[in-house]
């Protein structure tokens, strides 16, 4: 895969999924090293002058943290600079945006997309698996991502570690390739 032709697609990295109480009953998430790996695949990106996509979640939910216009709709603020695209969306996938995405990196010839952002069991995999269908080289940067503990249907928490444990595994030779942020920034040789 030419890394030079793929795009970074950086899902959601906003400040509102601070709020731990919000998003997890136990108010536990895991991947401390997600942010710091996110920062450095959008520095990695932009000094090599490769496609660089931010997507933001525009909530409509009543009480969000992610409704426009609130403090927590606001990226991270190490997500910095214009990207070549801007992505808003309502649910789970960035295919499922406007603008387009599908048409975007068509339009550019893009055929590979690296997927990094929160959460890696949510907007993460399920842009993914979209973009497997769509026909898209996906890689899936499993440390540049996190996730939330969540509670099961039978009300057992199941903790965020195996939350993206089973995601790696279900989308590893199937959807996308799983890598490292090391594995994309390091030198060719």
């Amino acid at each position: 895969m030419d890394l030079a032709r793929t795009a970074l697609v950086v899902v959601d990295v906003q400040q509102g999924f601070d709020e731990l109480e919000y998003w997890s009953p136990t108010g536990r998430r895991d991947n401390p090293a997600c942010e710091a790996n996110v920062e450095a695949l959008i520095a990695g990106w932009r000094d090599a002058a490769r496609p660089l996509v931010y997507v933001r979640h525009d909530s409509g939910e009543d009480g969000s943290p992610l409704v426009p216009g609130t403090p927590g709709n606001a990226f991270r603020p190490f997500v910095t600079g214009s990207p070549d695209l801007l992505v808003a969306k309502q649910v789970n996938s960035a295919f499922y945006g406007s603008p387009d995405l599908h048409a975007w990196l068509r339009g550019e010839g893009i055929s590979s997309i690296a997927v990094c952002g929160v959460t890696t069991n949510h907007c993460c995999e399920t842009t993914a698996r979209m973009a497997g269908n769509l026909g898209y080289d996906v890689l899936f940067v499993l440390d540049a991502t996190h996730t939330f503990d969540r509670r099961g249907p039978d009300g057992t928490v199941v903790p965020a570690a195996d939350l993206a444990r089973a995601t790696a595994a279900s989308l590893h030779d199937e959807f996308a390739t799983v890598v490292s942020t090391a594995d994309l920034l390091a030198p060719a040789s």
